[in-house]
């Protein structure tokens, strides 16, 4: 009996090591698939053209040509590029963080009449796409004569019903008993939201700044639309600009989206950890 039990608990552990073989080598294949073409980017933008157009392809450039990177710094104005895209994720940060702690403030702590009706109808916006907003946006923006200024870009970005959700939710967890204490010490709800309510949501808050931050950073169709020149164009817009300047050669292309995609990349690595728990926590909370 002890024979027979001993033989199926080894069975058991060799089907369970070979499923976790399976799992893994399932998972670092998925890993490899959706790593290839940012490899593949990366390779090609160091090799000479020859190299980049050879069929069949050529995996690894026979030397590392970091004359590409110069030759695409002299192409297009990307020191420009790269300062007007940090001014308008900043702006876009300060504006965003700053709306989301407001409403979520005012829908957790404030009582009104509406106050259900109103958050309700900021619910629904995260059910519309960004995309059905542009034409009313433009229209209002080139009203204000905006079009080509940094605030055309940031201005229809500030209001985000996610974030507020996201940051009233945390502020919702707050023990009453703790604001309730604050009044009867004189406490203005001002003080009340930035000494406590805000320190002691500074984790939540950053995970919005941070996400706030990289989806700036990637935005590519409205501020292609509201800029027009270099003074104002983002990085993501001005890689259309580079790729006629650039022509056909591919290592040069490859070369201008490692330039834009590399800054982020490093941004992930160094606040991924925020990242994810904030993702995590805004999706897992409860309303």
């Amino acid at each position: 009996m002890a024979k027979a039990n001993s033989h199926e608990i080894r069975v058991k552990d060799g089907r369970l090591v070979a499923l976790n073989v399976l799992k893994y080598a399932i998972l670092t294949l998925g890993a490899f698939i959706m790593m290839f073409p940012f490899l593949w980017m990366v390779l090609t933008s160091f090799k000479s053209l020859d190299e980049a157009i050879a069929i069949p392809p050529k995996w690894f450039p026979s030397l590392l040509r970091w004359e590409n990177y110069q030759h695409v710094w002299t192409l297009a104005p990307f020191s420009r590029y790269i300062i007007n895209t940090v001014i308008c994720c900043v702006l876009h940060v300060a504006g965003t963080v700053l709306l989301s702690i407001f409403g979520a403030y005012g829908f957790s702590m404030y009582e009104f009449r509406g106050k259900k009706i109103l958050f309700a109808i900021f619910l629904a916006t995260m059910m519309v796409p960004g995309e059905l907003l542009i034409i009313q946006n433009y229209i209002t923006i080139s009203k204000l004569h905006l079009i080509d200024t940094f605030a055309a870009v940031v201005l229809p970005t500030f209001a985000s019903g996610f974030y507020i959700y996201m940051l009233r939710e945390h502020f919702m967890q707050m023990p009453p008993a703790l604001y309730k204490s604050a009044k009867m010490d004189g406490t203005s709800n001002r003080r009340f939201l930035w000494k406590i309510m805000v320190p002691m949501n500074k984790n939540v808050i950053a995970t919005i700044a941070i996400l706030s931050f990289v989806s700036q950073w990637n935005a590519f169709l409205w501020p292609n639309l509201v800029t027009q020149t270099s003074k104002t164009q983002q990085i993501s817009t001005g890689l259309i600009a580079f790729q006629s300047a650039a022509s056909s050669n591919v290592q040069y292309l490859m070369a201008g989206s490692c330039i834009m995609l590399v800054p982020m990349v490093l941004f992930y690595i160094i606040f991924r950890k925020q990242i994810l728990e904030g993702v995590a926590g805004g999706t897992g909370i409860k309303g």
